[in-house]
């Protein structure tokens, strides 16, 4: 038997990466994959992963320099800052890990220096404007509605920038059970 909405079975831990369901309708999560940063007793936070804004990142940030690369919307919190994760570990630091080969932040001065001197390719670090969190056991009661599907294992994916089907491809990955929901047309009137 086919079950429209699958039960989540994982929990969330920093690392995870949450699925909207393919319902949600909110502007700033509808069909997102967000990778979760930090998540405890007093909240989580992370990074959209596939919601990008058509500006160069050396036009968001004065004395960037320039950077091919494409720039996330990390959610609706804190617009007026540039966050990072990289995969570039201690060659950047005071880095923070998030899983044993993803990290967050650290010395911006220095990750300018290695984006000038050409040491950084754009598969290593990815850039956001804003962030997504959540407060105490709000993130608990989204997953309780069936809001997130919780999701562990594709950090090969989460450098890539081109991929404009990341949450489709993820989704398909997690199963049968999942694959109806990744074919699911995002406005059913226009069947």
């Amino acid at each position: 038997m086919l079950k429209f909405a699958p039960e989540n079975q994982k929990e969330p831990k920093r690392g995870s990466l949450l699925l909207a369901e393919p319902f949600l309708d909110d502007p700033y999560f509808k069909r997102t994959v967000i990778i979760l940063c930090e998540h405890n007793e007093e909240g989580s936070f992370g990074f959209v992963l596939n919601n990008y804004v058509e500006v160069e990142i050396e036009n968001i940030i004065s004395h960037m320099p320039k950077f091919d690369t494409r720039v996330s919307i990390g959610g609706p919190v804190k617009h007026s800052n540039l966050y990072y994760i990289h995969t570039l570990g201690d060659k950047l630091e005071d880095s923070l890990p998030i899983t044993p080969t993803l990290f967050m932040g650290g010395d911006f001065e220095q990750l300018k220096g290695l984006i000038e001197r050409g040491e950084i390719n754009k598969n290593e670090i990815r850039f956001f404007v804003g962030y997504s969190g959540w407060s105490e056991n709000q993130l608990q009661e989204e997953l309780n509605e069936n809001s997130w599907f919780v999701a562990e294992g594709f950090e090969g994916l989460l450098m890539e920038t081109a991929n404009d089907d990341l949450w489709a491809d993820i989704v398909k990955s997690l199963g049968k059970e999942y694959e109806h929901l990744a074919n699911y047309p995002q406005d059913p009137n226009l069947n």
